[in-house]
């Protein structure tokens, strides 16, 4: 049996994590080694901040729907709350988008939803 050279295998392996680690600083962008364990890291990083990402936004829509419910005389708690006791099924994302772009009716929704709690 003949022996198996690996020149084309292992050229094209070293070519995509060179091609991977283009626009990195220095020898990691330069040098197999250095690209190598910079590329892993990467996809360490992007996997993780994927996840993290999702945190990040939900984050943001409670700080938007916290701020408006609050300029309408509610915080966000009591709100979210006074949400599920009116049985009004919006998500969050839903929320903050009124909150944005649709205050007036942000603040309609909050005395509607005032209104059904305090009855």
């Amino acid at each position: 049996m003949p022996r198996v050279k690996r020149g084309v295998t292992a050229r094209k392996k070293r070519r995509t994590v060179l091609a991977r680690a283009k626009g990195y600083y220095g020898a990691k962008s330069r040098t197999y080694r250095a690209a190598k364990e910079q590329v892993q890291h990467s996809l360490q990083y992007e996997y993780r901040d994927r996840r993290n990402k999702k945190r990040v936004i939900r984050r943001l829509w409670i700080v938007r729907i916290n701020a408006a419910a609050r300029l309408s005389g509610m915080s966000y708690s009591t709100f979210m709350n006074a949400l599920k006791k009116a049985e009004i099924p919006l998500d969050r994302k839903v929320l903050a988008d009124m909150a944005v772009n649709d205050p007036a009716g942000f603040a309609a929704l909050v005395e509607q939803v005032k209104e059904k709690v305090s009855a």
